[in-house]
């Protein structure tokens, strides 16, 4: 017996067939031409028979099509339970007006499973099993998540998706077709369903299929290793993936996805262009270990020689607890501090805005940090977590503050020795969280465990410096706009170790470049690629993967005149993300709006030669302003300051700029460290930026 069964992480949602064709030879009909007969009698829940017949069908009859295991089931679940509810309510002279079932015609899903997944996810409506997968062939269901709508005489008149909100890899902002409610409404009021089928999303339905074994490929000796190299970080009991491929039955049922998902580049997760750098905890899979995947699929996923198992799959240093308290450091932290004294809630399946919560853990001295790992409290809403150190206002501190991230696959970092992260005495630390649904109710309680150092052990200090242009305006349906900063101050005898790009929604591509020093003292840096090395290329930018790019060899500093990047936006139609393609689009704190900034960590040699920075070139090194450029950069500064100043005392303090320029692009506008930014610092910054080249 060969499996075959397909489904979707959360952001990676496979891409559905059109099911069924509105002309002769439908699966609607029978071979006369009429109504083919869908009912159906299945063991259900709790001992019980699920019928439908047209004898006992209502007038409206909804099948949703259900996988335990699939994330958007858990989604939609409770979504068209509540929709139907309502529109029953709305009709109540029948009894009920719609009938709504859940079928599992997955082959790896049991009663039990069932049971277990009508408790987790608090399910109301009637769930039967299918177990030889006959009636969900006849209705030509190909998706869990999938609805079907049949009217009284049990005829389909709707087949597809419930809402327009998913797409493979997309996440819209919001619904702008309901799909699955238009259509009962349009039945219910007597009326041909306008768009009787649309794309199903969701996860391939497992029906089993016989097979013969054509590969001498095996489970046990070739494709256990790959999955432990390139998926089990996520996809293991109580981490973010949706579900384990950890065994072999489990695996088997989702061989054909993960040909899907490595084909379409959409796992493992992973951005860069490995044409440009090498990185250290790149996610990049070789083309020899995907086409093993494909051969091994195709022929018939089998399972081989026990003895060619690896009983330690992961090492023992990556192992994580069933409650996932486990740290992966080589000792216990020295210090843990939590989000918050409470936890947050996490709605069953509502799209939350970034969460902020800001803590003091009492650093009374500077304190050295040699290790962080953000432990999520429930990994499987926490998409996720930035740590941010924000020093007191007269603390000597450069940089943007970054302490510690958690994202799906990622874990905790002990820096080489000698290295560490300085936290300035008062200072607090920022967690930013961002969540991701599940269906049910969950809760959270991030937590960030530190390693600490010894001051006399430091040889090289690490700080984050960041790159940002927060004064661009993405016209309306722009496809390809085009925004770019760069970063000039860098340490001399610095050593750049990891990149991190961060864009919105909008976000397409995102390449950071290194101009060299030039020559010529004639010579003037001109963010132009020819003469610029990539460092790091991303071309498909996704918001829903916050990744960190380490490098595997740190590149020195000591020949770089300047780190910029060039960051495109498309707030096209095209872009699926996009909330709404008619806006302009500027700076701003929530995911409608857009950011352009570049995080990246450095590291600086305290011992035994002294920090030294440049300091950008003299104004004899670059061209000279005329009045009018004079002009508009004082009328630049003018109008930038009035835009923020709430108090109109003529300078700015963070208090005033939005929470992104304040925590991210500070470092950059205040030159003289006060804490405040004046008229004079906006001037002399736009003067910079008028007085590169045009090709800019």
């Amino acid at each position: 017996m060969r499996f075959s069964i397909h489904c979707d992480s959360f952001r990676v949602i496979a891409v559905g067939a059109l099911l069924v064709s509105l002309v002769a030879g439908s699966p609607y009909t029978n071979a006369d031409g009429g109504p083919e007969d869908h009912s159906f009698e299945l063991p259900g829940i709790d001992d019980s028979v699920v019928k439908l017949t047209r004898r006992s069908a209502s007038p409206v009859n909804v099948i949703f099509l259900v996988g335990t295991e699939c994330p958007l089931v858990k989604i939609y679940a409770s979504r068209v339970s509540k929709t139907v509810q309502e529109i029953n309510r709305s009709h109540p002279k029948h009894s009920p007006a719609v009938r709504l079932i859940g079928l599992c015609s997955t082959v790896q899903d049991s009663i039990d499973d069932l049971q277990a997944f009508a408790d987790d996810q608090q399910i109301e409506f009637t769930l039967a099993k299918d177990f030889d997968g006959s009636v969900g062939k006849r209705l030509g269901a190909t998706r869990t998540s999938e609805v079907l709508v049949l009217d009284q005489d049990l005829a389909i008149r709707y087949q597809g998706r419930v809402d327009d909100e998913y797409e493979p890899g997309v996440s819209r902002t919001k619904v702008t077709r309901h799909d699955l409610r238009q259509a009962i409404d349009e039945i219910l009021a007597g009326r041909p369903v306008s768009v009787p089928v649309t794309k199903p999303v969701g996860c391939l339905i497992g029906y089993a299929t016989e097979g013969p074994v054509t590969t001498e490929l095996t489970y046990t000796r070739d494709i256990a290793p790959i999955l432990d190299r390139q998926c089990n970080e996520c996809h293991r009991r109580g981490d973010i993936g949706p579900f384990a491929l950890t065994d072999y039955a489990e695996v088997v049922g989702w061989g054909p996805m993960m040909v899907e998902v490595i084909d379409e580049q959409r796992m493992p997760p992973w951005h860069a262009d490995p044409k440009f750098g090498t990185f250290v905890n790149a996610r990049h899979m070789p083309d020899s270990e995907k086409q093993m995947v494909r051969d091994w699929v195709d022929g018939g996923m089998p399972y081989g020689d026990l003895t060619d198992l690896q009983k330690e799959t992961s090492p023992a240093s990556l192992a994580i607890a069933d409650d996932g308290s486990e740290w992966q450091f080589s000792r216990e932290p020295d210090l843990i501090v939590s989000m918050s004294d409470h936890s947050f809630e996490v709605p069953a399946d509502q799209s939350v805005d970034y969460q902020y919560y800001v803590v003091d853990p009492g650093f009374k001295e500077d304190t050295w940090v040699v290790g962080t790992e953000v432990q999520p409290g429930n990994r499987s809403v926490v998409h996720h977590c930035i740590v941010f150190i924000r020093p007191p206002d007269d603390a000597n501190f450069r940089g943007v503050g970054w302490l510690g991230a958690y994202v799906p696959g990622q874990r905790g970092a002990e820096f080489p020795e000698g290295y560490a992260r300085r936290i300035p005495a008062g200072s607090k630390l920022v967690f930013q969280m961002h969540y991701t649904p599940t269906g049910t109710k969950q809760t959270d309680q991030t937590r960030i465990g530190l390693l600490l150092g010894k001051e006399e052990n430091v040889t090289h200090e690490i700080i984050t410096l960041t790159a940002i242009n927060s004064e661009f305006e993405i016209p309306p349906n722009a496809q390809d706009h085009a925004v770019r900063a760069s970063i000039r101050r860098l340490p001399e005898r610095g050593e750049l170790l990891a990149i991190a790009p961060h864009m919105h929604l909008r976000g397409k591509s995102f390449r950071v470049f290194a101009e060299p020093i030039m020559s010529s003292p004639d010579s003037h840096a001109s963010d132009n690629p020819s003469s610029s090395e990539i460092l790091l290329s991303v071309p498909h930018y996704d918001f829903n993967w916050q990744h960190v790019y380490a490098f595997a060899d740190p590149l020195p500093l000591s020949s770089v005149d300047k780190i910029w990047f060039e960051a495109t936006f498309d707030n096209s139609s095209s872009n699926p993300f996009n909330p709404d393609p008619a806006a302009a689009v500027f700076w701003g704190d929530q995911t409608d709006e857009e950011m352009a900034i570049g995080f990246f960590e450095v590291s600086i040699p305290r011992q035994p030669i002294a920090q030294r920075t440049r300091t950008v070139k003299a104004k004899s090194d670059s061209p000279q302003l005329n009045d009018e450029e004079r002009r508009r950069a004082k009328q630049f500064a003018e109008q930038y300051i009035h835009r923020w100043d709430a108090n109109h005392d003529g300078k700015l303090v963070s208090e005033e700029l939005p929470k992104s320029i304040a925590r991210f692009g500070m470092d950059q506008l205040d030159r003289n460290r006060n804490g405040v930014l004046e008229t004079d610092e906006i001037e002399r910054l736009y003067q910079q930026h008028l007085k590169k080249p045009a090709s800019r």
